[in-house]
């Protein structure tokens, strides 16, 4: 993309940078070569979140949210949908090669409240995946694209607090170079430097996937 539009003329060039972020959607593939495409989650994209969490497994559900529950109550829902792009910002991927283009993955990183200069710079990060699709490089593909526009907007830290049984989450924040917290009530908390976090992404061989979200990003 070139130029600049109306909606962005004099704004800092940062934030430039970042509003773009929110137009561009990144086509790539997974480990095994599904073709998917990963774009920023909107306000409009209720139905399809709504979709993706009820094609979560049982379990996958209790992992990420903490609860078994088929659907989440609409406060919840509300909440994952209502993205602004700067204090709430949050990924999408989809499989453009299955029929009906399905939602099948989705990360969100939201701003803590105050700070030291009136805007923290610290948030809590957090991820789903559909089962289907777990194991193919989909979560830290779309946590390298959420990490790009952090850093545009400011979020340089975020919180994990993940189910101490959840060994996929764990694998992940471990490959993110997260450093631990402390564990209590079966909860485990991570705390992950964005910066640091892209450049082990970046320098994992084995995540291709990742390199090409981050190209296409131009980071």
């Amino acid at each position: 993309m070139t130029g600049t539009t109306d909606r962005q003329a004099g704004v800092p060039a940062q934030q430039a940078a970042a509003g773009r972020l929110g137009d561009i959607a990144v086509h790539s593939a997974l480990n095994d070569g599904t073709q998917v495409c990963l774009r920023t989650i909107t306000p409009d994209d209720e139905a399809l979140l709504r979709d993706g969490i009820a094609k979560l497994s049982s379990e996958s559900r209790y992992l990420r949210f903490f609860s078994p529950a088929p659907m989440l109550p609409d406060a919840v829902i509300e909440r994952l949908v209502d993205v602004d792009g700067h204090d709430h910002i949050a990924w999408g991927a989809i499989c453009s090669e299955c029929p009906g283009w399905p939602a099948i993955g989705a990360v969100h990183a939201v701003r803590n409240r105050g700070g030291p200069n009136g805007e923290s710079r610290v948030g809590e990060y957090s991820v789903a995946v559909l089962d289907a699709f777990h194991g193919k490089g989909l979560a830290r593909m779309m946590t390298a694209a959420l990490f790009v526009q952090c850093l545009a907007e400011g979020l340089t830290e975020l919180d994990v607090h993940t189910l101490s049984e959840n060994r996929a989450a764990i694998a992940l924040v471990h490959a993110l170079d997260a450093r631990w917290k402390g564990e209590s009530a079966g909860v485990a908390e991570y705390a992950v430097d964005v910066a640091a976090a892209l450049t082990a992404l970046r320098a994992d061989p084995a995540q291709r996937g990742v390199r090409d979200v981050l190209a296409q990003l131009g980071a």
